[in-house]
Parts: structure tokens; C-alpha cells; sequence
């Protein structure tokens, strides 16, 4: 059950964020010498006067269809780690969530990288005259065709720096959280608790990695006009750093941590939901309650005992 919750949650939490999401890899691969966007909200303001407010939910298909299965992937392994881990304590969630994020980068990788290529045809057009990719699996199947599977896999080594650590802290955060505000079923505040811990779970996550979401997009974004800029991952951080200074590891930050309150709010309190309601069908609350070792207050809700 741990994978079903975990797909409805994906699609939840999609939905909410892919606006947000595409103004902030706008940002952080625009061209410092001629930029486009003067900030998060110019940004937003722009993209839906040239390109139409469907110009926000460019590469949605990609999320859509890879970010239900990770969410699936990240829950079932986290879920399952944790049994093998056998202590319920903040630091087996940590390790549980990493994990789960180094994982899940097998989908994740190739899944952004169609994303933000996506993203970034038709930069400024309502109907882009040129258009690369139909759709996300045709921007793969191209990309393998001209690079095989070492293009496909783009940004793998940045994705791995930046998920493994970046899914540790979000399952810490939000165990410590949910401890913290006692998160009980039969609290009346349960449901606005839980959307304050996976919100702040994801903003602690970001933060912990941002610098590495930067260069991720960059070298995911390089080659788009047809001329790679980078050759590594250190040429990238040096080409960055010399161009723009350290600001421009926050690039897009604004836009991200707008993005990532309402979108994990929604994904965890939904796979929790979810699972709680699946677990009173197959046997009421005093059962499910029975058949956890802590109080249900904690991440540890979020994964059904086998």
C-alpha cells in the first residue's frame, strides 16, 4: 500500500508545484549577459503573457507520469528500510530517506532531464515556430538516438549528490515535526498538522541542497541550443561561480521554496491519509494502533506494517 499512496500523492503534489517549478529552472538557466526574467514574480508574469498560462505547465507529462512512480519508490523503500532498520528513531528515518532518494535517481535523472528540456522550448513564444520534442518520451527517445544512454543519464552524478542527502533530511524533518505537534488520528488538527510538517519537510530539504539543484539544471539544460557550454560538473561550478558570483547557487530559490510548501504539504498529508483510511478499512483504528510499536504521531504512519 505503501506505493499506491505514494502514486496519489505524487499526482497531488504535481499538480500544485509544476508552475513554480518551471519558472525556477527559467531562472536557473537563464543567460546572465541577456536575462530574460527580473525575478520569481516577473518571471511568472512574463511567461504567461508570451506564452499563456499553459506556458507554466510545459513537461508536465514527465512529472506526471515519473514523479507518481518515485513517490511510489521513495515510500515503499523508505517504508520498507525502516523495518529492516527496526528502531523508529529520527536517525533511521534519515538513513531510510537516503535510501530511498539514491534509488529513485534511476527514474528521477532522466525524468528531469526531459523535464527541463521541455521547459525550456518555445522560452518566450505562445506556439513555439521550432519545436524540438513533441513530448517528454520523444525528447528521450531523441536524446538516446543522438547521445545514448550516457545523454539519457544527464545530470545523474548531481542528481545522486543532491537526492540522497536532500530525501534524509525531508523524512528526518517531518518525523521530528509530526513527534513535535503530536500528530494524532483523533485530533481535529491532525490534517492542518500534517500539511505544516510535509511543507516545512520540503523546505528543509530544498534548502539542504540547493546549490547542487543549480548546477544539476544546467548541465541538464546544456546543449539545448546545439553548443554544450560545460564539460563537467567542477567546469560548470567554475564557469558559474566566475560569471555570477556565489548568488548563483540561490537562483530560483524564491520560486522553489514557494513551490515546495504546497506541494509536499499535499503529498504527505495525502499518502498519510490514504494510508490511515486504508488501515481503518481493513480493520478499524484500535487495530492499526495495535499493530504499530510508537504512537501514531510520527513518520512512522506513513508506513503500513507488513
Amino acid at each position: 500500500m505503501d506505493f499506491v499512496a505514494g502514486c496519489i500523492g505524487g499526482a497531488a503534489g504535481v499538480l500544485v508545484g509544476h508552475p513554480f517549478d518551471t519558472v525556477k529552472v527559467r531562472l536557473q538557466v537563464q543567460n546572465i549577459d541577456k536575462p530574460l526574467y527580473r525575478g520569481t514574480f516577473h518571471c511568472f508574469q512574463s511567461i504567461i503573457r508570451q506564452e499563456s498560462v499553459f506556458g507554466l505547465y510545459k513537461g508536465i507529462g514527465s512529472p506526471m507520469m515519473g514523479l507518481t512512480f518515485i513517490n511510489a519508490i521513495v515510500f515503499g523503500v523508505q517504508g520498507n528500510t525502516m523495518r529492516l532498520l527496526g528502531h523508529d528513531t529520527p536517525m533511521n528515518q534519515f538513513f531510510a530517506g537516503a535510501a530511498a532518494g539514491a534509488i529513485q535517481c534511476v527514474i528521477c535523472c532522466p525524468m528531469e532531464l526531459a523535464k527541463t528540456r521541455m521547459q525550456m522550448q518555445g522560452t518566450g513564444e505562445k506556439k513555439s515556430s521550432r519545436k524540438l520534442y513533441k513530448n517528454s518520451l520523444d525528447c528521450l527517445a531523441r536524446i538516446y538516438k543522438r547521445e545514448g544512454v550516457w545523454g539519457v543519464n544527464r545530470g545523474m552524478v548531481t542528481t545522486l549528490i543532491r537526492e540522497t542527502p536532500g530525501f534524509g533530511v525531508y523524512f528526518l524533518s517531518y518525523d521530528v515535526l509530526t513527534r513535535s505537534l503530536g500528530c494524532e488520528p483523533n485530533d481535529r488538527y491532525m490534517i492542518p498538522k500534517l500539511l505544516f510538517a510535509g511543507g516545512m519537510a520540503g523546505i528543509a530539504s530544498w534548502l539542504s541542497t540547493y546549490p547542487v539543484d543549480v548546477i544539476k539544471s544546467r548541465l541538464q539544460a546544456d546543449g539545448v541550443g546545439g553548443v554544450n557550454q560545460y564539460s563537467s560538473i567542477a567546469d560548470c561550478v567554475r564557469q558559474s561561480v566566475r560569471k555570477e558570483g556565489y548568488m548563483v547557487f540561490t537562483r530560483g530559490l524564491t520560486s522553489t521554496l514557494l513551490r515546495a510548501f504546497p506541494v509536499n504539504a499535499a503529498t504527505f498529508a495525502t499518502v498519510t491519509l490514504v494510508l490511515m483510511y486504508y488501515r481503518g478499512e481493513q480493520g478499524g483504528a484500535q487495530d492499526c494502533e495495535q499493530a504499530q510499536p510508537a504512537k501514531p504521531s510520527h513518520a512512522s504512519q506513513i508506513q503500513p506494517q507488513a
